[in-house]
Protein backbone atom coordinates (compact mmCIF):
# COMPACT_ATOMS: atom_id res chain seq x y z
CA UNK A 1 0.00 0.00 0.00
CA UNK A 2 1.56 3.46 -0.99
CA UNK A 3 1.07 6.92 0.28
CA UNK A 4 -1.80 7.54 -2.02
CA UNK A 5 -3.56 4.70 -1.10
CA UNK A 6 -3.44 5.29 2.52
CA UNK A 7 -4.41 9.31 1.60
CA UNK A 8 -7.25 7.63 0.01
CA UNK A 9 -8.55 5.56 2.69
CA UNK A 10 -8.27 8.67 5.21
CA UNK A 11 -9.66 10.87 2.54
CA UNK A 12 -12.83 8.26 2.81
CA UNK A 13 -13.00 7.63 6.39
CA UNK A 14 -12.81 11.41 7.56
CA UNK A 15 -15.45 12.21 4.43
CA UNK A 16 -17.74 10.22 6.45
CA UNK A 17 -17.37 12.51 9.53
CA UNK A 18 -17.75 16.10 6.84
CA UNK A 19 -18.25 16.24 3.84
CA UNK A 20 -15.98 19.13 3.54
CA UNK A 21 -12.83 17.45 4.16
CA UNK A 22 -9.43 17.54 1.98
CA UNK A 23 -6.66 15.45 2.84
CA UNK A 24 -3.00 16.25 2.28
CA UNK A 25 0.09 14.67 2.75
CA UNK A 26 3.59 16.03 3.21
CA UNK A 27 6.77 14.20 3.66
CA UNK A 28 9.01 15.24 7.20
CA UNK A 29 12.11 13.42 7.15
CA UNK A 30 11.18 9.88 8.13
CA UNK A 31 7.69 10.93 8.59
CA UNK A 32 4.59 11.77 6.60
CA UNK A 33 1.90 13.57 7.87
CA UNK A 34 -1.41 13.30 6.32
CA UNK A 35 -3.20 16.87 7.40
CA UNK A 36 -6.97 17.05 7.13
CA UNK A 37 -8.42 20.47 7.22
CA UNK A 38 -12.36 20.43 8.35
CA UNK A 39 -14.84 23.44 8.56
CA UNK A 40 -15.79 21.99 12.31
CA UNK A 41 -13.08 19.23 13.43
CA UNK A 42 -15.14 19.58 16.60
CA UNK A 43 -16.07 15.43 16.70
CA UNK A 44 -12.42 14.48 15.75
CA UNK A 45 -10.92 16.98 17.92
CA UNK A 46 -13.41 16.73 21.59
CA UNK A 47 -12.10 15.70 24.49
CA UNK A 48 -8.58 16.19 23.94
CA UNK A 49 -8.43 14.31 20.29
CA UNK A 50 -10.28 11.59 21.37
CA UNK A 51 -11.43 10.65 17.99
CA UNK A 52 -8.29 12.17 15.92
CA UNK A 53 -6.20 8.96 18.13
CA UNK A 54 -8.61 6.25 17.26
CA UNK A 55 -8.66 7.60 13.62
CA UNK A 56 -5.18 7.44 13.70
CA UNK A 57 -4.98 4.02 15.30
CA UNK A 58 -7.57 3.04 12.99
CA UNK A 59 -6.16 3.67 10.02
CA UNK A 60 -2.46 2.06 11.21
CA UNK A 61 -4.33 -1.00 12.23
CA UNK A 62 -6.23 -0.87 9.01
CA UNK A 63 -2.72 -0.83 6.98
CA UNK A 64 -0.20 -2.48 8.71
CA UNK A 65 -0.51 -5.93 7.51
CA UNK A 66 0.04 -4.04 3.61
CA UNK A 67 3.43 -2.18 4.27
CA UNK A 68 6.58 -2.94 4.68
CA UNK A 69 7.96 -2.18 8.07
CA UNK A 70 10.19 1.46 7.53
CA UNK A 71 6.65 2.83 5.92
CA UNK A 72 4.55 2.47 9.12
CA UNK A 73 5.78 6.19 9.93
CA UNK A 74 2.92 8.31 9.11
CA UNK A 75 0.42 10.80 11.04
CA UNK A 76 -2.98 11.98 10.61
CA UNK A 77 -3.46 15.31 11.68
CA UNK A 78 -6.61 17.45 11.84
CA UNK A 79 -6.34 21.21 11.61
CA UNK A 80 -2.78 21.58 12.91
CA UNK A 81 -3.81 19.97 16.22
CA UNK A 82 -1.32 17.05 16.23
CA UNK A 83 1.59 19.49 15.41
CA UNK A 84 0.46 21.92 18.26
CA UNK A 85 0.60 19.04 20.75
CA UNK A 86 4.04 18.03 19.53
CA UNK A 87 5.21 21.34 19.94
CA UNK A 88 3.95 21.56 23.09
CA UNK A 89 5.56 17.98 24.86
CA UNK A 90 8.62 19.03 22.82
CA UNK A 91 8.60 22.90 25.32
CA UNK A 92 7.94 20.63 28.30
CA UNK A 93 10.64 18.36 27.51
CA UNK A 94 13.17 21.29 26.72
CA UNK A 95 11.66 23.18 29.98
CA UNK A 96 12.17 19.59 32.48
CA UNK A 97 15.64 18.89 30.63
CA UNK A 98 16.66 22.28 31.98
CA UNK A 99 15.17 21.70 35.21
CA UNK A 100 17.21 18.39 35.49
CA UNK A 101 20.56 20.07 34.42
CA UNK A 102 19.97 23.26 37.17
CA UNK A 103 19.13 20.90 39.62
CA UNK A 104 21.33 18.37 38.63
CA UNK A 105 18.83 15.60 39.43
CA UNK A 106 15.73 13.50 38.04
CA UNK A 107 12.58 15.40 36.97
CA UNK A 108 9.91 13.25 36.35
CA UNK A 109 7.09 14.59 33.87
CA UNK A 110 3.48 14.49 34.39
CA UNK A 111 1.51 10.79 32.97
CA UNK A 112 1.34 10.68 29.57
CA UNK A 113 0.12 8.52 26.81
CA UNK A 114 2.72 6.58 24.74
CA UNK A 115 3.12 8.53 21.93
CA UNK A 116 4.10 11.64 23.84
CA UNK A 117 6.37 10.09 25.69
CA UNK A 118 8.10 8.85 22.55
CA UNK A 119 8.65 12.42 21.48
CA UNK A 120 10.35 13.08 24.83
CA UNK A 121 12.60 10.62 24.27
CA UNK A 122 13.58 11.23 20.46
CA UNK A 123 13.72 14.96 21.40
CA UNK A 124 15.80 14.07 24.42
CA UNK A 125 17.95 11.19 22.93
CA UNK A 126 20.95 13.60 21.09
CA UNK A 127 21.57 15.02 25.44
CA UNK A 128 25.07 13.56 26.55
CA UNK A 129 24.16 14.98 30.20
CA UNK A 130 20.70 13.25 30.28
CA UNK A 131 19.02 10.03 29.97
CA UNK A 132 14.91 9.08 29.80
CA UNK A 133 13.01 6.22 30.86
CA UNK A 134 9.59 5.30 31.24
CA UNK A 135 8.54 4.17 34.60
CA UNK A 136 5.09 3.31 36.05
CA UNK A 137 2.35 1.11 34.88
CA UNK A 138 -0.41 1.82 32.76
CA UNK A 139 -2.29 5.59 32.87
CA UNK A 140 0.01 6.67 35.44
CA UNK A 141 3.36 5.92 33.40
CA UNK A 142 5.36 8.62 32.66
CA UNK A 143 9.14 9.78 31.60
CA UNK A 144 12.04 10.34 33.74
CA UNK A 145 14.69 12.76 32.95
CA UNK A 146 17.74 11.72 35.03
CA UNK A 147 20.58 13.70 34.83
CA UNK A 148 24.04 12.24 34.21
CA UNK A 149 26.52 14.75 34.26
CA UNK A 150 28.84 14.92 31.68
CA UNK A 151 28.71 18.60 30.48
CA UNK A 152 28.95 21.11 32.88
Amino acid sequence: MDKKEIQNLIEGLVKKIAADATVISEVDGKLTWYKVEIADGGQLLARGGDGLFALNHLVRRMVEGKLLENELEFLIDVNGFQRKRIENVRAVAHMMAERARYFKSNIEVDPMPAFERRIIHEFLSEAADLRTESEGVGPSRRVVIKYVGGLS
